[in-house]
């Protein structure tokens, strides 16, 4: 076979499983579950996973796309949780090619508009009877933050709310990874103590890669699969967090 014939015998069989790879997912309950074990006291928050805080956290990966059949094998992300009496505790481990960030970075105070360049994102509601009322925790490469309370049956991302939670972030060029570390308050999202068998609604994300959005990647840990309304807003597909003993 020429060497034409067989390019030409290439694109017919890699480009039916490229259409079908980009053809929107469909939301299936019951949705993504993530159980996480309780831990006493009030351990320091860290970004090393290979420490003991981490070490025995329930882990889980989030490289799916949050509209597409597509999987983004090449910059997973892994996820670590535990919870104690206070607070749930999350690590994000990300592969990356290149860094799309803001630039000076200031931790200071909340950086708006934060999902503009690469960030990790949590939105985590406790309330099942108004499931539009959420909260939404944001990191990025650099450490910017920002944390907003989610109202959506009055439109509303307050961006002045503040939760009091402890955020960690680095960068290690040499492994192509950045790591992203966070401690909430349960306080902070619940006005009620949480106890092992409650259950929350999660869903944790990830946007990476450079601008325009057309080549950014949008990862979901529970894919939304809403292509005619692509918002990670939609919270009846969001998954479900157990807190555990």
């Amino acid at each position: 076979m020429s060497i034409f014939a067989r390019f030409v015998a290439s694109l017919i069989c890699v480009a039916p499983f490229a259409a079908f790879a980009q053809q929107p997912c469909t939301f299936t309950e019951p949705p993504a579950s993530l159980e996480i074990h309780h831990v006493k006291g009030a351990p320091q928050l860290t970004l090393d996973p290979n420490s003991k805080l981490w070490r025995h956290a329930t882990q889980t990966v989030l490289d799916k796309d949050c509209h597409k059949q597509v999987t983004y094998a090449e910059t997973p992300t892994t996820v670590r949780s535990f919870w104690t009496d206070k607070d749930v505790y999350f690590l994000f481990e990300c592969h990356y090619k290149t860094l799309n960030v803001f630039l000076p970075a200031d931790n200071s105070k909340p950086r708006n508009k934060l999902w503009d360049r690469d960030v990790v994102e949590l939105f985590i509601g406790y309330d099942w009877k108004d499931i539009n009322h959420y909260r939404e925790f944001e990191v990025a490469p650099t450490g910017d933050w920002i944390d907003l309370a989610i109202d959506l049956n009055k439109h509303s991302f307050d961006p002045h709310w503040r939760s009091h939670w402890q955020t960690m972030a680095k960068i290690d060029e040499g492994k192509k990874i950045w790591y992203a570390a966070v401690r909430i308050p349960l306080a902070s999202i619940s006005p009620d103590a949480v106890h092992a068998g409650d259950r929350w609604r999660m869903d944790l994300y990830r946007i990476d890669g450079p601008s325009p959005d057309a080549n950014r990647h949008f990862m979901c840990w529970q894919p939304i699969c809403t292509p005619d309304h692509p918002s990670n807003h939609t919270p009846a597909h969001f998954g479900t967090l157990v807190f555990k003993k």
